[in-house]
């Protein structure tokens, strides 16, 4: 557990105490360098599928086929991430990863192929991502320091998957998709023994017998039978699923404003810097109760930059009401906080993979109904509704949120 002087000691410092820590540098390093590869191989992927099929939507499925396998992860799998040594855990995540990866850049296999190894380095996911996150409160205590160290995480994913664009766009310029692939093995290889040398061996949460299958599903029954866990997860998890609207939705909206290729682009970058900005800002200027104070009413409010879209606006105040509704996604830190409280320690894994889970899986959902709804309303109508009716079902569970203070 984290002390009081380190919850001090991190609101003075900030992130600077996180990065303090040795055994979170290397955890970060690891993360950094295997989510550079993971965004480069699905760039290189989904080339490779176009060229070989010619088929945007074989294109576009390999995309979704990273979002699909996390429900199944997160749910039958979620009993490895507190049954088992956390580090042995995340090192052979890492190298099944890069098996998977490897594979997928043989010349000899096909399209169907590629698209089941992404299923399955896709459902490894939520295991690594879960038990990464209760590993850190291992390393950083359950205090601020923990709430800094996770947000630092989503922070990096933010900046690398920008990055990671840009690199694998550059890469794939000078190389085939098959090679180009081989950057996600030796991203994948990097962080496994990276996590296999700069980490200690921690035993499992949890020591119950019995079919991995029955512990992953009695923990989900345990996690969701406590009416403050579920009333957290549907708080982590409702915002973003209404969140990717704008995002699923850039490229014809883009297209029917004039905004263009470079308009586009900015879009898409729009929310993952809002997310950037708020996250640092929240985590540098506000302390523990700061940060706890603002989850409601930010969670509240973050939405209704999307109004504007009723007005179909140009890129000018499209952009920014994104960027604002991104940076809204700071509410997160104090939830987390709420999150690791109300867990106890030997669900903590699974807590964690099924949360990860959860709003991976529904923002691929969130996307998906955007998209089918644009088929039949215009685009900006379809944002502009998504703020509507996101802000009353997060009002709705702010008010559970509310009410579970005061259940056993």
């Amino acid at each position: 557990m984290a002390t009081t002087s380190q919850s001090v000691s991190a609101a003075s410092r900030g992130y600077r105490a996180v990065f303090g820590v040795r055994e979170f540098r290397v955890v970060f390093a690891a993360h950094l360098l295997s989510l550079l590869g993971i965004v480069v191989g699905e760039i290189a992927l989904s080339v490779l599928v176009y060229r070989l099929t010619g088929s945007p939507l074989m294109t576009s499925l390999t995309f979704a086929l990273g979002f699909l396998p996390y429900l199944v992860g997160g749910t039958l799998l979620s009993g490895v991430a507190d049954r088992y040594p956390a580090r042995r855990v995340l090192v052979v995540c890492d190298l099944l990863c890069a098996t998977g990866a490897a594979a997928m850049a043989l010349p000899a296999t096909p399209v169907a192929g590629l698209l089941v190894l992404r299923c399955l380095n896709a459902a490894v996911g939520p295991v690594f991502s879960g038990t990464r996150a209760a590993t850190l409160g291992e390393i950083l205590g359950t205090g601020d320091l923990f709430v800094l160290g996770r947000s630092l995480i989503r922070l990096v994913s933010q900046g690398a998957q920008l990055a990671g664009f840009g690199v694998g766009g550059l890469l794939l310029t000078v190389v085939s998709p098959r090679a180009a692939l081989l950057a996600s093995v030796a991203g994948f290889l990097a962080s496994a023994l990276l996590l296999r040398l700069g980490t200690r061996r921690r035993p499992g949460r949890t020591r119950r017998a019995g079919a991995l299958l029955a512990a992953s599903v009695s923990g989900l029954r345990e996690l969701f039978g406590q009416r403050r866990i579920r009333a957290l997860l549907l708080l982590s998890w409702i915002p973003p699923f209404f969140l990717v609207a704008p995002e699923a939705l850039a490229a014809p909206y883009a297209d029917r404003t004039g905004a263009g290729p470079v308009g586009l682009g900015l879009l898409l970058c729009g929310m993952p810097v809002g997310t950037i900005v708020g996250e640092v800002l929240a985590g540098s200027l506000l302390g523990p109760r700061g940060r706890e104070r603002l989850v409601l009413p930010v969670a509240a409010v973050l939405l209704l930059p999307f109004l504007v879209y009723a007005t179909r606006p140009p890129l000018g105040l499209a952009l920014p009401a994104v960027a604002l509704a991104g940076m809204g996604m700071a509410y997160t830190l104090g939830l987390d906080q709420w999150f690791v409280a109300a867990v106890p320690e030997e669900l903590r894994g699974r807590a964690m993979t099924v949360q990860t889970a959860g709003t991976m899986t529904l923002q691929g959902l969130g996307m998906a109904l955007a998209g089918a709804a644009a088929e039949f309303v215009p685009v900006h109508e379809v944002v502009a509704g998504t703020g509507v009716l996101g802000t009353v079902a997060v009002g709705a569970v702010i008010r559970g949120v509310v009410r579970s203070l005061h259940s056993k």
